[in-house]
């Protein structure tokens, strides 16, 4: 168990920190080393630690702007990528501009025609009247008018496929369906237009990947379309007696951390309560008039961050210096290893990001974690580490060809930055190159941890509509029954991670590509699959799998425990955190989770020192004990189930759970009805799309208000 105590008092005076106090105070000071001030083994811990107000500058060797101790500006470092040697300039993230790419390389597939200029204009001129046709006519469902007109939009994408974003752009506007600078936005070729161009292109838009995409467009065009059936196929049947590994008795500790989201162009003193796009932004300030240079600031934003932003490099620095004093891991003292569930990039919109800025964040998040954490750290990516933001394509919509390879430009990089720090070996880094950023790696104690790219069932991949009937058409499945049947036939035990959550209320993850992952799990488990991990909601989360596809939901039949790590972020509304497991070698079993949390509501009231980071839980202090649970036993799946069976008596710990779940952010609603309980222990016990749309709907995040009906 990790020692929630005070350092010693002669440690206190080299940090030239104030004088001691009682256990569970807080107590600020520099980072020391986690090998000072052992008890039994191991460091004793501080309850809470106030991060020191100056920025530790020594992280990167140069800057551009230099935070110095009396500067409330965001630094700007001099980032040099070590796997292309290029020096990104100021201006990719100089906060006082707003900065539009268009470098970045337009793909559409082959025109089946070599149209004429007339011949291609005649051809969009007749689509937009027949697409309005179609939408007049009033003998027709919506359902049925979306997919009539995808089928007219296909024909363009086929025959004069540069010309498709203008059609969008032009339906988008004249129907009202968003606003003109944002239908601009959206289908310009540069951003999602050419994206579109694709996958109307070999989309079988008169069967499932249509009502795929007429109900991603809108619910009011199709109903969200329901699980297909679709057979896992495995290499082996389930062995008739399986056999988990003897626990060592050993416990090592790894770290949890997710969705940073980096904003390199947060502007302190902007607009951080801004009504649309992001906040803290030059963008987000309005003016007193067009010609202007006089900001109208409602509320400025702090140096650390704020509810409405992303994470600037203040916030993000601050919580790696926590982490030392808090769990006692560092450079010198190092977990066994390090889980980054994914989202390194900020909530950017498309116009003002590229590839060059997708990089520059990347290494600038990789060398600050470098700089504080030691061992390995593996990761998953997010939906918000490529551009156009959420887009992965299959290798196979064009057999491997420069469609299939278009995103390739980011599963290299980021892997030769994952191998150049150690990370991963060289044959790794090739296995994550050819499988969408997902590698399978061996750790030395005898785990094996494989990450995969879920934009592969996520709803907002607009790629994933493709053969919607084969959620394996990426064949990011195939890798994953292959690398855990190779630890079964071993006897490994395997954890799995990835970044968007199959489950929880059903809102994230394709049902197809949810019930795929169901199958897989519950073929592997419990003997090989001990825990999986997943980020992306910025939420604190668990989720259940259970066996015979979650039919039976009892305390016998749960399979393994899915936990979503809190998020570094703010956004939306929520504190920033991270959480550090303890876990036994043999059988990597969690034995005890921590979070750990500052409150981003008291960083307006920061006076000469940061933030302060601290325990928010102890997981199995918080839960046991109303779940009967015993002191030796692991926080499995069945002990979250035995969790749920203790809220359906007790809505307190349906409302402290909820409390955690937003990181105990101020801004977070209260759970206290029936029917918000009824949703929180469904949402915890549905691991899929399918079970978790069976949940009552409008409980299922903290960030905003709930919309959900009581019984």
């Amino acid at each position: 168990m990790l020692k929630l105590e005070m350092w010693p008092i002669t440690h206190l005076f080299l940090l030239l920190a104030p004088s001691w106090t009682s256990p569970g105070s807080v107590v600020s000071g520099t980072t020391v080393s986690s090998t000072q001030s052992i008890t039994d083994g191991e460091p004793s811990l501080l309850s809470a630690f106030t991060v020191p107000a100056a920025f530790p500058t020594s992280v990167f060797q140069n800057y551009y702007v230099t935070p110095g101790p009396t500067t409330d500006s965001q630094p700007q470092p001099v980032i040099i990528d070590p796997v292309s040697n290029v020096t990104f300039p100021f201006n990719l993230t100089n906060p006082d501009r707003t900065p539009t790419h268009g470098l970045d390389p337009i793909l559409y597939p082959p025109a089946l025609a070599n149209l004429t200029y007339k011949d291609a204009n005649t051809l969009v001129h007749d689509a937009i009247n027949s697409i309005w046709a179609i939408l007049e006519t009033s003998t027709s469902d919506n359902c049925s008018k979306c997919t009539a007109s995808l089928l007219v939009g296909q024909t363009v994408a086929r025959f004069a496929p540069a010309r498709l974003p203008e059609v969008m752009i032009s339906l988008c506007i004249g129907t009202g369906f968003q606003t003109a600078a944002v239908c601009e936005q959206t289908y310009q070729a540069a951003t999602y237009g050419a994206p579109w161009t694709q996958v109307l292109t070999f989309a079988n838009v008169s069967g499932l990947d249509g009502q795929y995409i007429c109900a991603w467009l809108s619910p009011t065009f199709c109903p969200p379309p329901t699980v297909v059936p679709y057979k896992v196929q495995f290499p082996k049947p389930r062995p008739e007696k399986t056999k988990t590994p003897s626990r060592s008795g050993k416990r090592v500790k790894v770290l949890h951390l997710s969705d940073l989201h980096l904003d390199t162009r947060y502007k302190t003193g902007s607009e951080a309560n801004c009504t649309a796009g992001m906040c803290c932004r030059i963008s987000s300030t309005h003016f007193s008039n067009l010609n202007s240079t006089q900001a109208v600031i409602n509320q400025p934003a702090p140096l650390f961050g704020s509810y409405k932003c992303d994470s600037p490099y203040y916030l993000a620095l601050a919580a790696l210096q926590s982490i030392l004093p808090l769990t006692g891991v560092s450079i010198e003292n190092p977990p066994a290893f390090t889980l980054y569930s994914g989202d390194l990039v900020a909530h950017e919109i498309e116009s003002a990001s590229g590839r060059e800025y997708v990089h520059s964040t990347e290494v600038s998040v990789w060398q600050m974690f470098k700089a504080y954490i030691g061992g390995p750290i593996y990761a998953a990516l997010g939906n918000h580490d490529s551009v156009p933001t959420n887009l992965e394509s299959p290798h196979s919509i064009d057999r491997n060809g420069p469609l299939g390879q278009q995103f390739s430009w980011h599963y290299d990089h980021i892997s030769k930055l994952w191998e150049h720090y150690g990370w991963i070996d060289n044959a790794t880094q090739t296995q994550a190159s050819l499988h969408y950023g997902g590698y399978s790696i061996g750790h030395p104690l005898g785990l094996r941890i494989i990450t995969i790219n879920t934009d592969f069932w996520y709803q907002a991949n607009n790629f994933a509509f493709l053969h919607a009937d084969n959620p394996d058409y990426s064949g990011i499945f195939s890798f994953l029954v292959e690398e855990l049947q190779k630890a079964e036939d071993e006897g490994q035990r395997v954890w799995i991670m990835g970044h968007v959550p199959t489950g929880w209320q059903g809102q994230n993850a394709l049902p197809g590509g949810s019930d795929a992952f169901y199958q897989i799990i519950e073929r592997y488990s419990p003997h090989v699959i001990s825990n999986v991990f997943f980020g992306h909601t910025h939420e604190d989360q668990v989720s259940i799998f259970y066996s015979n596809n979650g039919t039976l939901q009892t305390a016998y039949d749960a399979l393994v425990t899915a936990w979503t790590g809190p998020s570094l972020t703010p956004l939306t509304n929520l504190n920033s955190g991270y959480r550090l497991y303890e876990v036994d070698t043999g059988t990597w079993e969690i034995f005890e989770a921590y979070t750990y949390y500052a409150d981003v509501n008291t960083f307006t009231t920061l006076n000469g020192t940061g933030p302060v980071f601290q325990l928010e839980y102890s997981t199995r202090e918080a839960y046991s004990p109303a779940g009967d649970w015993p002191e030796g036993e692991p926080l499995n799946a069945t002990f979250w189930h035995r969790v749920t069976e203790a809220m359906e008596k007790d809505k307190g710990l349906v409302s402290l759970f909820n409390t955690y779940q937003g990181k105990s952010s101020i801004r977070s609603p209260n759970c206290t009805s029936d029917a918000c309980a009824a949703g929180k222990i469904c949402y915890i016990r549905s691991g899929s799309t399918a079970l978790g749309r069976a949940c009552p709907q409008g409980f299922g995040s903290v960030q905003s208000p709930y919309t959900g009906v009581n019984f």
